[in-house]
């Protein structure tokens, strides 16, 4: 079968419907991973879809691909990324999701565990060749039934959270597929919830459902302003990340948030490790030490944190919590580990809820000046080949006090600020962000940071990040 190799990604399959992904390709998955997960005695596998328009053939297509495979299907229909993540935790070990999560609305994808674990990287291509070669194994015994599993995934969070308080929440959910099941979660845990956007619609009429761009927060900050609600929640397409504005119109971002979860978690497991990625603020390596956890800077990429927290266990060490500056928060301790926007609302709810002022709470965090996150356009293949070059660069750029960090492309810190240059796992484009405790040491780490890239890629053009 003849696929376009660039829409297997790091983490996922991801395309545009139907040019580079179609039908004909997710049954090719579906024999596949069919196959694959036969090979490691799985022979039970949930499917679930977000809320796009071309979800339903894809998902139809697949299932057909793991049927030919002899896989029992467990198809939970439409449902967030961490619902499938849940059925595969609780029903089975293996799961797809067809999900385009946060890209425009003419994409779709797969996320995929296996056997208890996220899939990526080489065994993602392993799929792909098998797919270009169509050497899958085909068998009978193959079937289909269909599970809700919401009823399930809601008492498990309302079982496990507890509210201090009752709280008046804003909840926008962009027409994304957490429209169908977070504000009810929200409501049973005695939330009192004004919805914004909860009609699941893959047109995204209002705006486009991802909360790390400021602009799809707009609506969220209006209505928190024009009402007496206390916070405002909004969710990505496929719900599995979190953003939070207080009633005052801050962004409380993802590296602030895992201050707060990480203080919370320590203290009924302290000494653990909570795990973050190198797009995260210099602040949050202090605040975790200070509450007495392990801190460790980490790759980026959802299914990357989650098997380093799988590994730091499996050697007798407790990882309870991790998190990515993208609005990833993976919760082990009380949960399953598995990045969950949803859950991570209710855990923030419950623990500003103790307090009188959930805002000054969040406001209170500590904060930098910062850059959002920054793109360099490449051609494909030449993010890796730049970060290699400054990489080899920078120990002779930088001296101390600067601290060079090459776990993923280049970080430097310095005592007042970090800068940071990555290639992007998903797209040809360089990722920079920088970070100064006050605007002098944000404009003089940015300046020394472009001028290293730029001599090593001269027409380097920095802009804002797309999706």
């Amino acid at each position: 079968m003849q696929v376009t190799a660039s829409i297997f990604k790091a983490y996922d399959i991801r395309g545009v419907v139907p040019s580079t992904l179609n039908e004909s390709l997710a049954e090719g998955l579906g024999k596949a991973f069919g196959t694959q997960a036969m090979a490691e005695g799985q022979t039970q596998v949930a499917v679930g879809r977000d809320g796009r328009l071309s979800g339903p053939g894809l998902s139809a297509a697949l299932i057909r691909g793991l049927v030919a495979s002899g896989i029992q299907v467990i198809d939970i229909g439409m449902a967030t990324t961490p619902m499938l993540y849940f059925a595969a935790n609780t029903v089975c070990q293996s799961g797809i999701q067809v999900t385009g999560s946060h890209n425009p609305k003419d994409y779709n994808g797969f996320k995929m565990v296996l056997a208890g674990r996220a899939i990526y990287g080489d065994e993602i291509q392993a799929l792909r060749q098998m797919i270009e070669a169509e050497s899958w194994k085909l068998c009978d015994g193959g079937s289909v039934k269909s599970l809700n599993v919401l009823t399930d995934y809601t008492q498990r969070i309302v079982g496990d959270i507890g509210l201090a308080r009752p709280m008046k929440i804003v909840v926008d959910s962009g027409n994304g597929i957490a429209g169908a099941s977070a504000p009810a979660i929200f409501r049973a845990l005695g939330c009192e919830v004004i919805e914004l956007f909860s009609e699941v619609d893959g047109e995204f009429p209002n705006h486009h459902p991802d909360p790390s761009k400021p602009e799809n927060l707009q609506d969220l900050i209006r209505t928190l302003q024009s009402t007496d609600a206390e916070l405002g929640l909004a969710f990505d397409g496929d719900g599995d990340r979190l953003g939070i504005v207080t009633k005052d119109g801050q962004n409380i971002y993802p590296d602030r948030q895992m201050q707060l979860f990480a203080e919370d978690v320590l203290s009924r497991v302290p000494g653990g490790t909570i795990l973050f990625d190198v797009k995260c603020s210099q602040r949050l390596a202090p605040a975790i030490e200070a509450a007495g956890g392990k801190a460790l800077m980490y790759k980026t990429g959802h299914s990357l944190i989650k098997a380093k927290m799988k590994a730091i266990e499996a050697e007798g060490g407790q990882a309870p919590l991790g998190g990515e500056m993208s609005g990833h928060i993976f919760f082990k301790e009380r949960w399953y580990g598995f990045d969950d926007g949803t859950y991570a609302g209710c855990r923030l709810l419950e623990i500003v809820s103790q307090a009188s002022d959930a805002n000054a709470v969040l406001n209170a965090l500590p904060s930098s000046f910062s850059t959002p996150e920054l793109n360099v356009a490449c051609a494909e293949g030449e993010p890796h080949r730049v970060t290699k070059a400054l990489q080899a660069q920078a120990a002779s750029v930088f001296s101390a006090p600067a601290h060079v960090s090459d776990i993923d492309g280049l970080r430097v810190d310095w005592p007042d600020g970090f800068g940071l240059i990555r290639a992007s796992n998903t797209t040809p484009v360089l990722v920079l962000r920088f970070e100064g405790q006050n605007e002098a040491a944000l404009r003089r780490i940015e300046t020394d940071m472009l001028a290293l890239l730029r001599s090593v890629k001269p027409d380097a053009q920095v802009g804002a990040s797309a999706h």
